[in-house]
């Protein structure tokens, strides 16, 4: 198209910019497909792990792990997308396609129900298919407010919690899609939904037709496209075969973990002397995110298991009956917990800021820990002090809500550090190195959720379990409190490499 593409990738004349108020059209293109994108992944996520065990008949351990791999390769494959986004597709581009993939991996998973080949499969799908999507529509966002960093964390606040709208809904539906209609139907659904924002995408594309990566503003070779088609067979084909075995998925998320560490010694070691303090920011700051994510994976794991077998169904007030909820369901109290925050936190980050002052990400990501401990060391007491071997289910509602505004504080404002601290040039490619080291403290996350893992076949009774899961809940308050300390200990050094950052930056 005419014009140029800027240092932030939006299309623009050369003697004028883009102009401020046509970037909220673009920003709610963006939200919209990542809504729909997140209502199929977490209805298929509220399922999954149940699905394994219910109905494939696994254990909870080879079930935990299965889902660990799972996550990690999900994490790991924006590498590869965020740099089909930078260079050969273009975000934008890239961005559709992913969405595309991951309703056909749901849609796979309902259509080839019932066998674990069939399940290899379609996880392979939808990996891929994350692997494209998702790096490039936090890219998306990046564009549309790079050079506006006041505006950034609200911007990314505001997207976090719009998106957690998908999921909230099918966190609920999905799971009463598959008590009353199988779990064909509900993986189905979730595909169903999916195909629904893609189609929404088309309809107001033109919104976005100024903004992306170069290459979105070019031509694609067709044989570009016969190459990435294919070459996303060949992982597919190659992720499947992973996933049926344990030992190979071990080698390879500690083998992806290690890469990215390589990798990012490399880009530090090549990067400008002006850049390597944001560098070094992103760098503990992520880290900080990907041990929040060993805590997150128990959402997943150890805590959808609890509320199989040791919380009560049925939520009560003064004796009456409110309403029941099913295991699979209690994770839709992390995103509803996340809509809740959300304006409360952005309400104190505007009268902090208008009154300057403003607390660092860093900051954020310490009281985001202090929220954890709080999570598990009410789950913890719950298994203490319960007079029976069900908790209530209140305990459920109560304690997701300081994990939810942990998970606002620390994963939302994570990708703002990438946006603000990293090299544009290099901004999508450093998004998907991000996503592998969550992915890689996923597939932790699920080795440290089999401290509490139960043989079905064992006949443990619901007081046994208690006990269990109370153990692992009570070890993982005591890590997210010493994570809570060091970090705070580590403020005033991030404080410097701050200082150092900024004045680099200054003209």
């Amino acid at each position: 198209m005419a014009g140029q593409i800027s240092e932030t990738g939006v299309a623009s004349s050369p003697t004028s910019g883009p102009r401020p108020q046509s970037r909220a059209p673009a920003f709610h293109v963006v939200l919209a497909i990542e809504i729909w994108e997140r209502f199929g992944f977490y209805g298929m996520q509220a399922i999954l792990l149940l699905y394994m065990i219910q109905k494939l008949g696994m254990r909870d351990a080879q079930a935990n792990m299965l889902w660990g791999s799972f996550a990690a390769m999900t994490y790991a494959a924006p590498v590869v997308g965020g740099w089909l986004g930078d260079r050969v597709l273009g975000s934008r581009r890239t961005m559709v396609v992913g969405g595309i993939v991951l309703a056909t991996g749901y849609l796979l998973l309902g259509a080839l129900s019932g066998t674990a080949r069939a399940l290899f499969v379609s996880m392979a799908v939808i990996a891929v298919g994350n692997g494209l999507f998702k790096p490039n529509s936090c890219n998306m966002v990046n564009i549309i407010y790079r050079g506006q960093d006041q505006k950034l964390d609200v911007a990314f606040t505001i997207y976090y919690m719009s998106v957690n709208i998908g999921s909230t809904f099918s966190l609920f539906l999905v799971p009463l899609v598959q008590q009353y209609f199988g779990w064909a139907a509900a993986f189905m659904f979730c595909g169903a939904g999916l195909l629904l924002g893609v189609g929404g995408y088309f309809i107001r594309q033109r919104r976005l037709e100024a903004i992306g990566t170069a290459p979105d503003f070019r031509p694609l070779p067709w044989r570009h496209g016969l190459l990435v088609a294919g070459g996303a067979g060949v992982v597919i084909a190659l992720m499947a075969r992973v996933f049926a075995s344990t030992s190979i998925q071990g080698v390879l998320v500690v083998a992806s973990g290690m890469v990215i560490i390589l990798v990012w010694m490399t880009v530090y070691a090549r990067a400008a002397a002006h850049e390597r303090p944001g560098l070094r920011i992103m760098y503990l700051l992520t880290f900080q995110v990907a041990l929040y994510f060993v805590f997150y994976q128990q959402m997943v794991t150890s805590l959808t298991l609890f509320a199989l077998r040791n919380v009560g169904k049925d939520f009560t007030l003064l004796g009456v009956r409110l309403f029941s909820m099913s295991a699979g369901q209690f994770q839709a109290f992390n995103p509803l917990w996340i809509m809740l925050g959300t304006p409360l936190l952005i309400t104190a980050y505007n009268w902090l800021g208008r009154r300057r002052a403003d607390i660092s990400i860093a900051g954020k990501f310490v009281i985001g820990f202090f929220c954890v401990t709080l999570s598990f060391l009410a789950w913890w007491l719950s298994t203490v002090l319960s007079p029976s071997a069900y908790v209530s289910p209140w305990v459920m509602l109560f304690g997701y809500g300081p994990l939810s505004i942990g998970e606002l504080m620390i994963n939302s404002l994570g990708l703002a550090a990438i946006a603000r601290y990293v090299p544009a040039r290099i901004s999508a490619f450093m998004a998907g190195c991000y996503y592998v080291l969550i992915g890689f403290a996923m597939y932790v996350g699920s080795i440290v959720a089999n401290m509490a893992a139960v043989d079905n076949a064992s006949g443990l009774d619901a007081a046994r379990t208690l006990m269990i899961y109370g153990g692992l809940f009570r070890t993982l308050a005591f890590m997210a409190g010493a994570a809570t300390v060091v970090f705070a200990l580590l403020l005033p050094v991030v404080r410097r490499w701050e200082g150092a950052s900024i004045g680099a930056r200054r003209p």
